[in-house]
């Protein structure tokens, strides 16, 4: 688990890559690898990798990156880990690879399978893994990221020159990158809490989507490739009995398990009592000799919105003998988190839950543990989310011969009586429309309520933009594709797409790289997901019971107490925290954006003030501390944002 990142300067113009900038742009990710660092210039200067190293396989000198192959023809920097590169070092070298530099490293297995089978190669790495590689016979740069999107990869082009990064902060070491807004990122934002590959919320700095390759000539040409999609290996086991089914699901994922076992460090587990954490726990314990190291983070109010899971988490510990730590938090702690959590983000996340992965892994850093467990993703692959009930439900009742004219007409309806905000309203949009009610497991605006948001002139900018042109080329595929196109399996499909890699696998990237801290995600490994989505939606919603399918697995793994406990998700009191002693310096903060960019429109921000909409103002205030911090800022400059600043002149935070 590494930083990297590398210029490309285009031919013929004769320039060479900047030499210095490479190196601040690898310092400037000095915490994702505090191990160590190098660097690489091609002999004809034109192209330069750099790398930033946490040391986690292979821990020795020989190991380090960038990486060259003996022959000298591929350069290579690499962030990530293939877990299977024990197997694919033992086939590669019966094709009669034996030039090995190292011992057992990961990174010179990449090398060594580019060299054997080209970018095919990708299709045999089992991991999660961001490189860029550089072919010198070729002429050509490849930038590559694995398939789920565990870990992000930035890039830009700035005059004759590509670069690229796993931050977006390492990009803005170029005085020529400028930061400015893509206001058609920003209504994604406002939609879904996070920006869509490939775009960022800075105008002209892209992201590479998961399960992609982008190669680029030595010219500047540019061809980007999907190499991979969640419904290409599925085997449907609609004949397969159920047990069958689950004894399947539990020996994939002990597999898995095992596979992010592998380490040359300590490795620990995210323990927060539910089922994806606790089943981790103990398919992790199977492995060990020794006591495994646990990690639970709570709050030290018993608040309504959100409840300590101490308990179950301290029950899971018990079971398997682990060597288990918790810590408290309270409001001080998550406001004081706030300017570092938006520094290591690089564009807004608006998701709280950034605010105790980040303190999990801090705590578990402080207790020698470099890789930790995270059970991120077997929400999304078994119907885990209590919403999406609901949201199942009103598909089906949206999918009834219901003519088209009445729909209209109640949609019209509504708009006549100024009853466009609320979220049947758009549920009804989208039905007149023909598309699905569902578009992710993270929304946030609906279109009517971004377009009383934004700014008029914002509003003309993006033209009509309502997100649906963000879902739709996912929607194609799914319904080329999907063995079984049933609203779950769509539902799946599209937070596979949009929310997991965006959101919830970015909050973890960032908030535990932010410590140096490696975080695997077992439920996601790719031959799980395709098991998964194998299974048939009548499997996984037997009974109605979230989970089914995987509880049955996992029974007599873990106690029953927490398999049939009432389903919790790893969360922040957000709403007694921004509503309580710091709510009015919360609101000046967003007030103060609005009133000094013009990009919103105030009076709709003083309602959701007024109505206490705790997610819409954690979202909105994301955005002004980023916008603060990266847009209207010098980046040599320190600066602390008036919700901070006010509670440390107060005393009610002590830095």
């Amino acid at each position: 688990m590494c930083g990297i990142a590398g210029i490309l300067q285009f031919e013929p113009n004769g320039r060479r890559a900047d030499g210095d900038l490479l190196l601040r742009m690898r310092d400037s990710m000095t915490h994702r690898g505090p191990d160590g660092a190098g660097s690489w210039i091609s002999s004809d200067g034109r192209v330069g990798l750099a790398h930033r190293r946490l040391a986690i396989v292979d821990l020795s000198d020989a190991a380090a990156q960038p990486m060259v192959s003996p022959d000298g023809r591929f350069s290579l920097t690499f962030n990530g880990e293939i877990y299977n590169h024990v197997e694919l070092r033992r086939e590669l070298t019966r094709l009669g690879c034996t030039d090995w530099q190292t011992d057992h490293s990961d990174t010179e297995v990449i090398l060594q399978a580019f060299r054997t089978w080209g970018i095919d190669c990708v299709s045999r790495f089992r991991g999660m893994f961001a490189f860029a590689l550089w072919d010198a016979r070729e002429r050509r740069l490849w930038l590559v990221r694995d398939r789920i999107g565990v870990k992000p990869l930035y890039y830009t082009r700035s005059g004759d020159r590509l670069a690229f990064a796993s931050e977006i902060k390492a990009l803005l070491q170029d005085p020529g990158v400028e930061r400015r807004l893509d206001e058609q990122a920003l209504v994604h934002y406002l939609s879904f809490l996070a920006t869509p590959a490939p775009m960022t919320l800075f105008r002209g700095i892209a992201k590479l989507a998961p399960g992609t390759w982008l190669r680029v000539e030595s010219n500047g040409e540019t061809t980007e490739t999907r190499y991979w999609d969640a419904w290409q290996n599925a085997r449907p086991l609609a004949a397969r009995a159920e047990q069958d089914i689950a004894d399947q699901v539990l020996d994939e994922l002990k597999t898995a398990v095992r596979l992010r076992a592998m380490a040359d460090v300590p490795v620990g587990i995210f323990l927060s009592g539910g089922i994806d954490s606790s089943t981790n726990a103990a398919l992790f314990a199977e492995h060990c000799t020794h006591p495994i190291k646990t990690f639970s983070v709570g709050y030290e109010e018993q608040c309504e919105t959100y409840r300590n899971e101490f308990e179950y988490a301290r029950m899971m510990a018990q079971q398997i003998g682990a060597d288990h730590h918790e810590r408290q938090l309270n409001a001080d702690d998550v406001l004081a988190l706030l300017e570092t959590m938006v520094w290591h983000q690089d564009e807004p996340l608006a998701d709280p839950v950034c605010v105790p992965v980040y303190y999990v892994s801090q705590l578990a850093r402080r207790h020698g543990v470099k890789v930790c467990q995270v059970g991120e993703g077997a929400d999304e692959l078994f119907w885990g989310y209590p919403a999406w009930r609901t949201l199942r439900r009103v598909q089906q009742l949206d999918d009834l011969p219901v003519p088209q004219l009445f729909k209209r007409a109640l949609l019209g309806s509504l708009d006549a009586h100024g009853r466009t905000q609320s979220r049947y309203y758009e549920w009804l949009r989208r039905s007149c429309a023909g598309r699905p009610v569902f578009w992710g497991g993270a929304e946030r605006f609906t279109y009517p309520q971004k377009q009383a948001l934004l700014a008029p002139h914002v509003s003309d900018a993006v033209n009509g933009v309502d997100s649906w042109e963000v879902l739709e080329p996912m929607w194609q595929r799914f319904r080329q594709s999907a063995w079984e196109p049933s609203i779950l399996h769509w539902m799946s499909y599209v937070d596979l797409n949009y929310r997991l890699p965006e959101l919830l696998l970015m909050r973890v990237d960032k908030m535990s790289m932010a410590v140096g801290l490696e975080a695997r995600v077992p439920f996601l490994d790719h031959e799980f997901v395709e098991l998964a989505l194998s299974i048939p939606e009548a499997v996984k919603t037997r009974g109605g019971d979230s989970k089914h399918i995987l509880k049955r697995a996992v029974r007599g793994v873990i106690p029953d107490a927490l398999i049939d406990r009432k389903k919790q998700g790893f969360g922040v009191p957000v709403y007694e925290y921004l509503f309580s002693h710091v709510g009015e310096r919360v609101a000046a903060e967003i007030r103060q954006f609005c009133d000094s960019t013009g990009l919103l429109n105030r009076d709709f921000v003083d309602g959701l003030i007024e109505r206490k909409d705790a997610g819409g103002l954690w979202l909105l205030l994301n955005l002004a501390l980023w916008w603060r911090r990266f847009i209207d800022e010098s980046p040599s400059v320190s600066h602390e944002a008036p919700v901070v600043a006010s509670m440390v002149q107060t005393g009610a935070l002590n830095p």
